[in-house]
């Protein structure tokens, strides 16, 4: 979470919801991927991204490990990263062309760009950010038109129980040492949210809210 003096220096200094207007819209980025350089350790995948890409890719979560994920651990947690490749340090979903070979089923986070979110009382709302995108005179937009996501509620609803989750987490490996016990957490956090089964008749956001409390147990989180 980013601090509202933080957020002053990197932003336009407001906060955005779905419905508001933001002066975010590339028009199409006219060739341009700046914002798919060098980012490898800023992007890190949800579930639901993983979800996406395997399912529109028609691959296995294990498949896209090495090749186009890499496995980061920040605070003892493991979690699957956009990986970036050659000297260029271009994202490793980019075609020769440098267009992004999954863009209609990219990560959240690059939707966003160049907004961002910032988490406030179990909500979060939308930011502007400025100086990033190298395209000038971006033009108005509505933050919903933007982002494009279908089922916008239970989107929210998942990432907000997402970044609860991953906090918790991140507040019960504080007192785990031993590196055993660390690397069974994250196996059973890899198992049970990036390799998730779900049916043809089920909807991603319903299995993950079932599982949700059962993984919790399995990982001491309350």
């Amino acid at each position: 979470m980013k601090s509202i003096n933080i957020l002053d220096e990197i932003s336009d200094g407001k906060l955005y919801d779905i419905k508001d207007i933001v002066k975010a819209d590339t028009c199409g980025c006219d060739g341009c991927s700046d914002c798919c350089h060098d980012v490898g350790e800023l992007v890190v995948l949800t579930p639901f991204d993983i979800y996406e890409m395997v399912n529109y890719l028609g691959v296995e979560f294990d498949k896209l490990l090495g090749d186009k994920i890499e496995l980061r651990q920040n605070n003892k947690i493991l979690l699957p990263y956009l990986k970036m490749q050659d000297k260029e340090k271009r994202c490793s979903f980019l075609n020769q062309e440098n267009r992004c070979m999954i863009h209609s089923k990219r990560p959240n986070i690059c939707r966003l760009f160049p907004l961002g979110r910032v988490y406030q009382d179990d909500d979060f709302k939308y930011f502007l950010q400025v100086g990033n995108c190298p395209k000038e005179d971006l033009k108005d937009v509505k933050v919903e038109n933007w982002i494009g996501i279908e089922n916008y509620d239970e989107n929210k609803r998942f990432i907000l129980e997402w970044y609860k989750f991953i906090k918790a987490l991140t507040f019960r490996l504080k007192f785990v040492r031993d590196e055993k016990e660390i690397e069974e957490i994250n196996q059973i956090l890899l198992d049970s949210f990036y390799r998730i089964k779900i049916n043809e008749d089920e909807s991603f956001y319903s299995v993950f809210l079932k599982e949700l409390p059962n993984i919790k147990n399995r990982l001491g989180i309350i």
